[in-house]
């Protein structure tokens, strides 16, 4: 096994994904690391090199039309990244750059998600931040965007389809959904995105549980999170919730950090394997922790959505610290990426370790099996409403029967099965309106489909059957 020093871990990231940013918020963050002695000692001059450069000039020289010299290098460059066929590792030029260079600066205006290119066409990369409109509009990973204000994403950049989706806070944005076989319209208005990324409270019921939110693990994470713990110890907490569910990763250090909090030192946090096969591992350290420590009953809450990052903080309590782990298999993430700076003004994002599980598990592709399965309701997985019409009576469409579907799981009686806007879906709808104080006009238009999704989100909230099980579970722990 290598001896750690010898490659520079923390300053690694590990993230779900490594794109453009549509609200910033996610949890990147870029060092210039040392390896331009690596590409200095490299053959430069090689007969393969030699061919990139006769293309170059030979296009300079003797193309016929206008030759944008810059973008032509640009291009060359994205298009090596793109060779490697991995979603993770991308070239960034000026402007892709400049969006990761703001997602560092403290808020944002935007929807809140995060995207990236999957056959040619912008993809929601990960869950989208919690609260965000696009969290709000029902918004999920794998969401392809088709259209952005009736503008086809087909054949744009991500660059463009991103500076067109971004926006000033109040402004809407129309996006237009395809999910499987589903096709969809959202209407976004866009929002500042705060970065907070960790939220306690006692639990509501039993005051001796500390609820902590995390949502990602940004600069200050591990941070956040030990103010968090001595302000609901302080409160009376004895044991604690640690929910990750739509966490879609972030910075390696704060993860090793906040994993040594719950581990004892000497205790295996993460391992890394290089191209060549060579291993190391992070171990629980007082240097990591500074001696900070949980010792309290803990437990961790997981989901689809809880990627990179949230797998290694989950694994490592898990497998270490003998932590239950709540909830459905995670994500699946297993790499590493550095981000280097190219020349001042572009970047390239590359993916360069795995990383294993204290037992030597790579999840990749394969997640991380919870300790104790719960699921969401089937309710929790129907689509956003569609707002690229007003649905009213006599319409037919699967866009009504997801709508039936919603408003059957909010107890009102309409065949859920049904594709038939029909008088008991209007008289629904009615209800619905008339508790909210909006015209009565048993048809769906933005405003109405906006309040029966979150009138699901809530009910999803109120019907927590992952969290029950936690609060089962610390209470048989501290028998």
């Amino acid at each position: 096994m290598k001896n750690k020093q010898q490659v520079p871990f923390r300053q690694y990231l590990i993230s779900i994904i490594c794109v453009a940013f549509l609200a910033g918020g996610s949890c990147y963050i870029y060092f210039d690391y040392q390896y331009k002695k690596q590409l200095a000692d490299s053959p430069t001059q090689n007969e393969d090199l030699k061919k990139i450069d006769a293309l170059y000039n030979e296009i300079i020289n003797n193309y016929v039309g206008k030759v944008d010299e810059k973008k032509l290098v640009d291009g060359a460059l994205k298009g090596m990244t793109e060779a490697l066929d991995d979603p993770y590792s991308s070239y960034l030029n000026e402007p892709e750059a400049d969006e990761l260079d703001q997602s560092l600066a403290g808020s944002f205006e935007g929807i809140g998600a995060t995207m990236t290119m999957t056959d040619d066409l912008p993809t929601v990369a990960q869950a989208p931040i919690e609260g965000s409109p696009a969290a709000k509009a029902g918004m999920k990973t794998n969401d392809t965007i088709l259209k952005v204000d009736d503008e086809e994403t087909q054949g744009k950049t991500l660059t463009q389809v991103v500076s067109k989706i971004r926006g000033k806070k109040g402004t809407e944005v129309r996006l237009t959904i395809a999910r499987g076989e589903e096709t969809f319209e959202l209407k976004l208005i866009r929002d500042t995105i705060p970065i907070e990324t960790v939220k306690g409270e006692l639990d509501k019921t039993d005051p001796s549980v500390g609820s902590i939110k995390i949502t990602s693990f940004g600069e200050n994470t591990f941070k956040e999170l030990q103010k968090t713990i001595k302000t609901l110890r302080k409160d009376g907490a004895t044991s604690f919730v640690i929910d990750l569910r739509q966490n879609p990763g972030g910075l390696l250090d704060q993860v090793e950090q906040m994993a040594s909090m719950f581990l004892k030192d000497g205790k295996p946090i993460i391992q890394f394997e290089d191209k060549n096969g060579n291993t190391s591992e992070e171990v629980a350290s007082t240097q990591l922790d500074n001696g900070f420590k949980v010792t309290e009953p803990t437990v961790v809450l997981v989901d689809e959505g809880s990627a990179s990052a949230s797998e290694i903080f989950a694994a490592a309590l898990k497998e270490s610290g003998d932590k239950t782990i709540i909830g459905t298999k995670t994500f699946g993430k297993g790499t590493v990426q550095t981000v280097k700076n190219l020349n001042g003004k572009s970047e390239i994002k590359l993916t360069v370790l795995k990383w294993l599980t204290p037992n030597g598990e790579w999840i990749h592709e394969k997640g991380l099996e919870p300790t104790i399965k719960v699921d969401y309701p089937d309710y929790a997985y129907l689509s956003p409403i569609s707002r690229d019409k007003t649905l009213k009576q006599g319409d037919s469409s699967p866009v009504v029967k997801n709508v039936n579907a919603l408003l059957k799981a909010l107890d009102y009686e309409v065949d859920g099965q049904s594709s038939e806007f029909s008088e008991q879906t209007k008289l629904a709808v009615e209800s619905v309106q008339k508790n909210s104080e909006l015209p009565i006009t048993g048809e769906i238009d933005n405003e109405t489909a906006t309040l029966i999704e979150i009138a699901i989100g809530q009910k999803i909230k109120d019907n927590d059957a992952f969290y029950e099980a936690c609060i089962k579970e610390l209470k048989k722990e501290n028998k």
